[in-house]
C-alpha cells in the first residue's frame, strides 16, 4: 500500500478561497463537511467553475468524471490531492 498523497496547508487554504469566492460565501459559513449543493445553493455551473479556478490556480488538472465528486470541501481536498499525485482514473 503507497503512502496517500496530501495537499500542503497552503493548498488547503487556497483551495477554501476559491470555494468560498465561487459560492460567495462568509469565512465562516463555510465547513469541511457542509454540502455545497444543499448547504449553499450551489449549482451544476458553480461546480464547474470551482474545478476550472482549483485548475488555473494550483495547476491541477481534475478530470471531468470527478465534477460529480465536488460536494463539500474536504472532497474537494481527496480529489485535488489524488489528482495532483498524477493518481487520477483518466
Amino acid at each position: 500500500m503507497s503512502t496517500p498523497i496530501t495537499i500542503t496547508r497552503t493548498e488547503a487554504e487556497q483551495i477554501r478561497e476559491i470555494v468560498i469566492d465561487v459560492l460567495e460565501l462568509d469565512d465562516g459559513e463555510l465547513t469541511g463537511t457542509s454540502h455545497f449543493v444543499d448547504d449553499h445553493d450551489a449549482d451544476s455551473l458553480l461546480a464547474i467553475e470551482i474545478l476550472a479556478r482549483i485548475e488555473r490556480d494550483l495547476g491541477v488538472i481534475i478530470p471531468q468524471d470527478d465534477l460529480a465528486e465536488l460536494t463539500t470541501l474536504e472532497n474537494v481536498y481527496t480529489i485535488v490531492a489524488r489528482n495532483k499525485a498524477g493518481g487520477g482514473d483518466a
